[in-house]
């Protein structure tokens, strides 16, 4: 374990959370972010994070982690190591597999049935907040963006072929009938879920 302390680099004092704060960044960066705009970006010295990202670097090479920090062309980036390759395709994979939650379920039914459908008509019928479970949805290619709603503005989902094919439908006029379970007043629920 490394012991972090405050050091100077000319006449500019190096915060003693750098380690800590170059490594929260990089692990919700989705490209390379260069070291000037890192150093810019923390009010530190450009060597200070050079240096800083080296021994980082080395450390999780070192210590044999799953991931690996890497300068590229563009800048800096965690990677997995290539040797762990395997163990992630297959995780997401396998993951694709997961049973969905019954909120996921009930979200889905709801796009199904409704579609195009927008996130507050869904949240309406559901009576919870669905943006998450939506999110979800849209992730494992489930659902997807169906454009904008001419009235409101909102953006609507529908389900995809992907649906279908791990339904085993061919086309959604195979959807068993789930009118009886839909609530009698959904027609007068705008896209907010407030009564018309």
């Amino acid at each position: 374990m490394t012991v972090e302390h405050t050091a100077d680099v000319g006449d500019v004092s190096v915060p003693p959370t750098l380690r800590r704060d170059l490594e929260a960044v990089l692990m919700v960066v989705d490209q390379p972010v260069s070291e000037y705009d890192l150093a810019r970006a923390m009010d530190v010295p450009l060597d200070a994070v050079t240096r800083t990202l080296e021994e980082l670097s080395g450390e999780y090479t070192a210590q044999g982690r799953g991931f690996d920090l890497r300068a590229v062309a563009e800048g800096w980036r965690v990677y997995t190591r290539p040797e762990c390759a395997d163990i992630v395709e297959h995780f997401l994979r396998e993951g694709q597999e997961v049973r969905l939650t019954q909120a996921a379920l009930e979200t889905m039914a709801v796009v199904a049935y409704r579609q195009p459908v927008s996130r507050g008509r869904v949240s309406a019928v559901r009576g919870v907040n669905c943006d998450g479970v939506m999110r979800t949805l849209v992730l494992r290619g489930l659902i997807e963006e169906a454009g904008h709603d001419s009235e409101s503005g909102a953006l609507l989902y529908r389900t995809t072929s992907y649906f279908l094919e791990r339904l085993g439908l061919r086309g959604l006029d195979e959807l068993p009938d789930l009118a009886p379970f839909l609530p009698d007043d959904i027609e007068g629920l705008d896209d907010t879920g407030e009564h018309t």
